[in-house]
């Protein structure tokens, strides 16, 4: 294994198009729940505990070589939002195509043949982690990273917050994204045995809400 290829995976600049997202901090600011960093950083805890934990356990389990099929269902049973199951198959799509020229593997090229419209973003992180030699720790804390991450940077163009306060509260969440792991890699590891129904269901109504709101916008400047 090289640990280095956890960097380039967790790049935000690997061109799997997390760019284009803002993990709902759009919508939130619009609706006034993000003025400034500290309602960022109760933003990204809310996210974290939820969907980044979610996240980062079906990123795990890919990893680990559990069926992807099995997981990409479980990912959409625990998304309520169509606005939300659209984007995490789009990011899934082109997350692919840039695993797929960075670390090929016939793995990929099957899960790309079964979902040409792309499966859950997680699932395929899992997937390109295995590709690239790394392990479900490594591919959870990738997950829960992007769950925090995307929207404190989109927030910097929003809102045109320092970004030296936006990276102290990615900073300071930092040993909650520990914790998060641990959680996210211990329930993966329960799906051998268990099946998917052991991998976290936590919810996050509001970023439901406001994805679908948000997929309504005439115009907006993210994705999702």
């Amino acid at each position: 294994m090289s640990r280095a290829a956890l960097l380039v995976l967790a790049d935000g600049r690997f061109p799997a198009g997390g760019h284009a997202h803002s993990g709902g901090a759009e919508a939130a600011v619009k609706a006034g729940r993000i003025t400034g960093a500290a309602d960022l950083e109760h933003f990204c805890r809310g996210r974290l505990h939820t969907v980044g934990l979610v996240a980062a356990a079906l990123a795990a389990a890919a990893a680990l070589g559990h069926d992807p099929a099995e997981l990409d269902a479980a990912a959409d049973a625990r998304t309520s939002s169509p606005a939300l199951r659209l984007a995490a198959r789009r990011l899934g799509r082109q997350l692919m195509r840039a695993a797929r020229a960075t670390w090929p593997a016939a793995e990929l090229d099957s899960v790309a043949r079964e979902f040409p419209k792309g499966a859950h973003q997680p699932v395929v992180l899992g997937l390109a982690a295995r590709a690239a030699g790394l392990g479900p720790d490594d591919a959870a804390y990738c997950a829960v990273y992007e769950s925090v991450s995307g929207p404190a940077t989109a927030t910097v163009r929003l809102l045109g917050l320092d970004p030296f306060d936006v990276t102290a509260v990615l900073a300071r969440l930092a040993p909650e994204l520990d914790r998060v792991v641990e959680r996210a890699v211990a329930a993966a590891r329960l799906v051998a045995a268990d099946g998917v129904d052991a991998l976290p269901a936590a919810s996050a109504p509001l970023l439901e809400i406001g994805a679908e709101a948000h997929a309504a916008w005439p115009v907006r400047l993210f994705a999702s």
